[in-house]
């Protein structure tokens, strides 16, 4: 991605948190994971959460990596080239959360139940790019059926 196309991204989502509160970037992340999920499963991509996670990283220009730990728990690790974070920009640790929470957490869960509806899917974000000034997003993926599920 461009620069200055970057830069205009995100100042947009700043705006759409300010304007229209976390709601808004929330609702419209939450529509866009549903939709490329629905993308991917038209194009048979939907075989496993491991490949699935995979492409939708390799897009961003990352190197994704996805370790299964045991059968409810996957451990997923997005190294970016440079201490920039493809949605969030550079490091603002007062910002990670509100992006973490209303953007990066909807697109992949609405993405991944679109893909696996049989599945719940919670995450917890042990590393992050705006936090920490590092190259690596990481978070612990964890499943559930929905059978099995409270």
């Amino acid at each position: 991605m461009d620069k200055d196309a970057l830069k205009f991204f995100h100042a947009y989502i700043n705006e759409m948190i300010e304007v229209g509160g976390e709601n808004l970037p929330r609702a419209v992340s939450t529509k866009l994971g549903a939709k490329l999920g629905e993308l991917y499963k038209i194009r048979g991509f939907n075989t496993d959460i491991e490949n699935a996670l995979k492409r939708s990283y390799k897009v961003l220009g990352a190197t994704p990596t996805v370790k299964k730990i045991d059968e409810s728990t996957y451990e997923v690790s997005i190294k970016h080239s440079k201490k920039f974070c493809p949605i969030g920009g550079k490091t603002n640790p007062s910002q990670a959360t509100i992006i973490q929470d209303n953007i990066c957490y909807p697109y992949t869960k609405s993405f991944l139940m679109k893909m696996f509806p049989q599945y719940e899917f919670n995450a917890n974000i042990n590393k992050c790019i705006l936090a920490d000034n590092g190259r690596i997003c990481n978070y612990t993926l964890k499943i559930s059926n929905k059978n099995n599920s409270h």
